[in-house]
């Protein structure tokens, strides 16, 4: 056990002018993990405390925060990693609901707009049985479909920081999964929003999404594989193009 003092964020719209910070301390065991210390701020100490939270196994992806200015997952960021004060703000880039909880909508909205579903190829009754996929189709896309929209590559993001317009490192990476996908016949559905000037081209390589991305998906490399189709596309459409008379 030692005792650790915890920064954290808090604003409630309906009584706060501005965030502020609230510290606690918690008297915490060397096997915890972030995650846990808040649960004990909201069990023994101050009941108010909003987050959000599922798993606790770095599945669901709900516990995304900024810990020490870092996006992490709260339930994979152990205690024995950090100091005796530890910074805890909800996630960067995003609009304060309340606390540690933020607004998710643009997100979602751009999840729509991507339409990052499987559009079959073709219709197949149930009677024709499912669609079947060998593993090196499999292995075309199955890194990108890791992704569990924990969002804490849009906390890091630069472009995003900079205007909410660019579709983001998520949406994109799962937007080229399903491009990817043997089964999948949507790539042109998709191409307006995936190869505009605000999808996978207002990228700067930066690289950031992939540094905190707790599942190794790597949406950097997804969008740069992403700007070589959509290069392709474009060339082979003057080729394939039918001669004016």
């Amino acid at each position: 056990m030692r005792d650790v003092t915890l920064e954290i964020l808090r604003y409630d719209p309906d009584r706060d002018d501005a965030p502020h910070f609230e510290s606690y301390q918690v008297p915490a065991q060397e096997e915890w993990v972030i995650l846990d210390a808040i649960n004990y701020v909201k069990d023994h100490i101050d009941p108010s405390l909003t987050y959000r939270w599922s798993c606790h196994m770095a599945v669901c992806g709900s516990c995304g925060m900024m810990v020490n200015e870092e996006p992490k997952l709260s339930c994979k960021a152990f205690l024995r990693d950090y100091g005796d004060r530890i910074r805890v703000e909800p996630m960067a880039n995003f609009p304060i609901e309340k606390d540690l909880v933020v607004v998710m909508d643009d997100f979602i909205e751009k999840m729509k707009e991507s339409k990052t579903w499987l559009i079959p190829k073709e219709d197949r009754s149930i009677e024709e049985g499912e669609y079947r996929q060998t593993p090196l189709e499999l292995d075309a896309f199955r890194q990108y479909s890791m992704c569990i929209n924990c969002l804490l590559c849009y906390s890091a993001c630069p472009q995003y920081a900079l205007g909410t317009e660019f579709v983001g490192p998520a949406a994109l990476a799962l937007t080229y999964r399903y491009n990817n996908d043997s089964r999948d016949g949507g790539q042109e559905q998709r191409a307006d929003v995936f190869a505009k000037s605000d999808g996978v081209w207002h990228c700067s390589f930066v690289g950031a999404c992939s540094e905190v991305c707790p599942k190794h998906v790597d949406p950097a490399a997804a969008i740069q594989l992403g700007k070589m189709d959509s290069a392709v596309d474009y060339f082979t459409s003057f080729v394939t193009k039918p001669r004016s008379r």
